[in-house]
């Protein structure tokens, strides 16, 4: 049986039209792309509308207007190109009763109305409020999505499992829970162990990038990614999502007296001892290794009785007393 043409639409015959299709990655119901696009096509053959561009935004919630083919759609509706958006629903416009409100004032304008491909929204005072109410349900299970996916997430938390978040020396197990990356987790642990020795920060992340290593986005370390490394209690087993904490909730790389250590000296903005001798005069801090217990070895001063300077490397195990 033929598909009634929706009066909306029967006055659109000849007119030249582009296609609006978004998904967001959140609701696993939502139709994809392709099929919004394909219906789309359908309906705008079925009216006699000539579509010329297509406009789409991948994983990007109606909520928000801050979608880039979206505004382009509307700056181009300025230029006088076409007279019809057609969208597959009324929530792929939009979630958001202002927005939608706003942005269909300001296409209307521009000579431009708005058409949905599987809502019939008839003309006069009564597709007003038909259009108004699907607005609203719209933004209604939105929110409602929102709220359950916020739920859902703090449940995870609850049991310490990484709700996606990357940090450098874990990955995420089959529990969905933090497991160690056995191969970053020993870098995370240099970069805390050549701190607390007094290695400058600019020469770790100068010898971080040099040996390949990346952040967990897979961009160079600088100075911010390196503090923020030295700054997460993550590395101590304390694991953190929002409101939620959970002591001992995540294995820890750094033990708790070296980080402690490292936030005195952080907290001081110094790098001590660091200011006590001349990197140049130490070239090989970061670079030596003890051939006893493997940790690393860094630039020391002392004055014997003579009153003469000396300088050697010591094992950082051997600073700290641990033997």
């Amino acid at each position: 049986m033929a598909k009634r043409i929706p009066a909306a639409a029967s006055d659109c015959d000849g007119m030249i039209g582009v296609i609006y299709a978004r998904y967001s990655s959140h609701s696993q119901r939502e139709e994809s792309i392709e099929d919004q696009l394909r219906e789309c096509h359908e309906f705008a053959a079925r009216n006699n509308i000539k579509i010329i561009a297509e406009y789409t935004d991948s994983a990007l919630t109606g909520r928000t207007d801050s979608r880039p083919d979206f505004q382009k759609m509307i700056r181009d509706s300025a230029r006088g190109k076409f007279q019809v958006v057609v969208t597959y629903k009324v929530d792929r416009f939009a979630r958001d009763r202002y927005d939608s409100a706003i942005y269909k004032a300001k296409l209307r304008k521009n000579g431009v109305r708005v058409l949905y491909a599987k809502e019939t929204i008839p003309d006069g005072p009564e597709g007003i409020i038909l259009e108004s109410v699907l607005e609203g349900y719209a933004e209604y299970y939105s929110a409602a999505l929102s709220q359950n996916i916020l739920r859902g997430l703090e449940g995870n938390a609850m049991k310490c499992k990484t709700n996606g978040v990357q940090v450098l020396g874990y990955y995420t197990g089959e529990d969905g829970c933090y497991e160690i990356d056995p191969d970053y987790a020993s870098v995370v642990l240099s970069i805390f162990q050549k701190y607390d020795a007094g290695v400058p920060q600019k020469e770790i992340i100068d010898d971080l990038n040099v040996r390949g290593f990346r952040t967990t986005r897979g961009f160079a370390f600088n100075k911010n990614s390196v503090t923020r490394i030295l700054r997460n209690r993550k590395y101590i087993g304390e694991y953190s999502w929002g409101d939620v904490t959970v002591p001992g909730g995540m294995p820890q790389i750094v033990p708790l007296p070296l980080f402690d250590s490292v936030q005195r000296k952080l907290d001081r903005g110094s790098r001590a001892p660091a200011h006590k001798w001349k990197v140049a005069d130490y070239i090989l801090t970061s670079k030596l290794f003890c051939g006893h217990c493997g940790e690393l070895m860094v630039g020391r001063a002392g004055t014997g009785k003579s009153g003469k300077k000396y300088d050697y490397y010591a094992c950082v195990n051997r600073t700290r007393r641990h033997g």
